[in-house]
């Protein structure tokens, strides 16, 4: 998705720096953005499209005649980006009457039993009672996966092995989830390395035993162009009702979040991000949208946080931060608590105005862990002073973590270049000209300035 949008915020860079727009200038921006979609594998219909809905809206006289016309084609083009995906949030549909059957469906490969198990998680948290049905008796140790991650998410997982037929699994785990209280099913069928008319069959029988509320597709979003297809020859066949789309974090180029929609008409529910079992989660077409275009996405960045970081730890850390009694030992925690977040470029790209910036930010992940050794090597007395490490300790410290002495000295010089940064933040006043206001380092303190790796 990266390449998309670096090109489209290109090309939208032009615009912006223009008093006037002409006609022409909108003819040869739409010309580009249409290049851009197609070389990030949008059907071609859909860029089509999309690029003649934006023209029809920009040579208005709303926009030509603007003060910031520029800015005016940016938010006509965030509005049909958002439009083309979906609009808004599309909610799983519930039964009226439990249990609410989800059935599974996909090719080989596309992450399908990973997102059955990660979605029991999703629905357990909201404080639901999933039942998993391993229905996949073909790929090798497929009823084990789902039994494994079943145990990791706390979920149980309702099988008969694998010799008996799909069809009768998802029906018997159909009744299972009735006299046991789940109120909803997933099932988890078969997929194959290609489209193929048994397949097909076998899924549309399950499919007529079950008579499922939601049909969720997974398709792998690195697939571009192919992974299209594949939605649409399954939405001829079984009637989906939702996209699950894996490998978005990967290195895709972003044409299936924006044309399978468009294609099948159903919408896409949710988002895998990650391996992670918590890299789930509800497809916000607005919020892509505004990473696509450069603009951030602080309310995701928001939600990753609330969900994977210790809240209680965090306002603790922030306390001592506003006391400016943050230690080695702090530090050490605190980066056990971003490491949670996952991907840190990820995380700083959704921070509005960082997205071209971060671009070419070098991250050095890896020296996180070369300074947590550090850390771990170094006595409790020297993690709350660091004032006492002499040129004794720093030799005894980096012979106990396999580092240089030059390791440990950069360490330390960041941290105190860290704690140096807070006390100045500290002091500087509020709009209300209070010093040190409460809930300045909520979330993530430290990052951009003395954290190791940055």
């Amino acid at each position: 998705m990266s390449s998309l949008s670096d090109k489209l915020q290109d090309i939208f860079a032009k615009l912006k720096g223009r008093g006037k727009l002409s006609e022409a200038d909108v003819n040869a921006a739409m010309r580009e953005v249409r290049v851009a979609l197609l070389e990030a594998d949008v059907n071609y219909k859909v860029a089509k499209d999309f690029c003649a809905r934006i023209k029809e809206r920009t040579v208005g006289a709303e926009v030509l005649h603007s003060l910031s016309p520029g800015q005016q084609v940016v938010k006509i083009v965030n509005e049909e980006l958002t439009s083309l995906m979906g609009g808004g949030v599309a909610k799983l549909i519930v039964s009226p009457k439990p249990p609410t059957v989800i059935l599974m469906a996909g090719l080989q490969g596309s992450g399908k039993t990973t997102s059955a198990g990660k979605i029991a998680l999703y629905l357990k948290n909201q404080g639901k009672r999933p039942l998993l049905a391993a229905a996949d008796i073909y790929r090798p140790a497929a009823i084990r996966q789902l039994q494994i991650l079943g145990e990791r998410v706390g979920v149980p997982v309702f099988s008969l092995g694998d010799r008996e037929k799909p069809v009768k699994i998802a029906a018997e785990a159909l009744e299972h989830a009735k006299k046991h209280g789940n109120d909803f099913l997933i099932v988890d069928t078969a997929g194959r390395l290609a489209i193929d008319e048994e397949m097909m069959a076998e899924i549309a029988a399950v499919r007529d035993a079950v008579q499922p509320t939601e049909i969720l597709l997974v398709i792998d979003a690195m697939q571009g162009q192919d992974a299209v297809n594949v939605a649409a020859a399954f939405h001829e066949r079984l009637a989906v009702t939702g996209v699950v789309l894996t490998k978005l974090d990967g290195d895709s180029r972003g044409g299936a979040a924006l044309s399978v929609k468009a294609v099948t008409g159903q919408p896409i529910k949710f988002v895998g991000e990650g391996e992670d079992i918590k890299a789930l989660a509800p497809f916000h077409p607005d919020r892509m949208a505004s990473r696509i275009l450069g603009m951030g996405d602080i309310l995701t960045l928001i939600e990753k946080a609330e969900s994977r970081l210790d809240q209680g730890k965090m306002a603790d850390m922030e306390e001592k931060l506003r006391k400016s009694r943050f230690t080695l030992e702090d530090f050490l925690s605190q980066m056990g608590e971003l490491r949670k977040m996952g991907d840190m470029k990820e995380m700083l790209s959704m921070i509005p105005g960082l997205g071209k910036q971060v671009k070419n930010l070098q991250i050095d992940e890896k020296q996180l862990v070369v300074s947590e050794s550090i850390i771990q090597s170094m006595t409790p007395a020297e993690r709350n002073n660091p004032a006492i490490i002499g040129s004794s300790r720093k030799k005894r410290i980096a012979a106990g973590c396999g580092r240089q002495v030059q390791d440990v000295n950069r360490l330390l010089k960041q941290f105190e270049t860290m704690q140096k940064m807070m006390k100045q933040m500290n002091a500087q006043p509020d709009h209300k000209g209070k010093k040190g206001k409460k809930g300045r380092f909520h979330g993530m303190p430290g990052l951009g300035g003395g954290w190791p790796g940055f």
